[in-house]
């Protein structure tokens, strides 16, 4: 079994605030990947900056 999740950052189009929006991106990484046992995680970037992060979780059953 595998669960999607998609997180979609809201941008204001301004260029000020870019150190701002790198700090928020690793700190929203961090979480998921604290949370994730076993998966992966997709980064999609625009202009320098991430704009979704994608994460595939996988349930391990054991038989």
């Amino acid at each position: 079994m595998s669960e999607n999740r998609s997180i979609e950052f809201a941008r204001d189009g301004r260029g000020d605030g870019q150190r701002h929006d790198i700090a928020l991106s690793i700190d929203k990484v961090r979480s998921v990947l604290e949370a994730l046992r076993f998966g992966s995680v997709t980064l999609t970037v625009h202009d320098a900056r991430v704009v979704q992060i994608d994460v595939t979780e996988k349930t391990r059953l054991i038989a």
